[in-house]
């Protein structure tokens, strides 16, 4: 079944429209994703993508709040991502963290640290921070104005 797929993908997939398998790609819903790739015609360009499959495929404000989350609805190797950060503050003030303490992003976002880590920071006012995934699929919490940056997984 693989190697069928794999050699169907191969022969097909090179006369496909590349813009259309990248909005395909973007699908983070495994049907949508797979009705998108089967609606896109071998052997010529398609000019544009369905309307059925344009509507599924997600703005960027929602990829923006789904970060983080595909690791709580479905299996990571099931949901490409392309988003590899997002920016916020944590509202009100901010003096550090420890254990396995939720930190509350002014997005709405809830984030859980999970390394065990702790820090006394000096008291900060609405500090930014940056969610970071790494190549391996773990995300760090960057808080501007210290160097730690705890290992941190979505829980909102």
């Amino acid at each position: 079944m693989k190697a069928l797929f794999l050699l169907v993908f191969v022969s097909g997939a090179a006369l496909a429209d590349d813009a259309a398998m990248l909005q395909c790609r973007s699908l983070a819903d495994v049907s949508s994703r797979v009705k998108c790739y089967d609606a896109i015609p071998l052997g010529v360009a398609a000019p544009a993508m369905p309307a059925a499959v344009a509507a599924a495929v997600p703005t960027a404000q929602q990829r923006e709040q789904s970060f983080g989350m595909e690791t709580v609805k479905a299996p990571k190797a099931a949901v490409p991502e392309e988003k590899t950060s997002i920016s916020s503050t944590i509202a009100g003030k901010f003096d550090g963290w420890s254990g396995n303490e939720m930190i509350k992003l002014a997005n709405g976002q809830v984030w859980r640290i999970i390394d065990g880590s702790s820090a006394v920071l000096a008291p900060l006012n609405n500090p930014k921070v940056t969610v970071e995934r790494n190549f391996l699929g773990t995300f760090f919490l960057k808080i501007d104005g210290t160097n730690n940056s705890p290992k941190v997984r979505r829980v909102q």
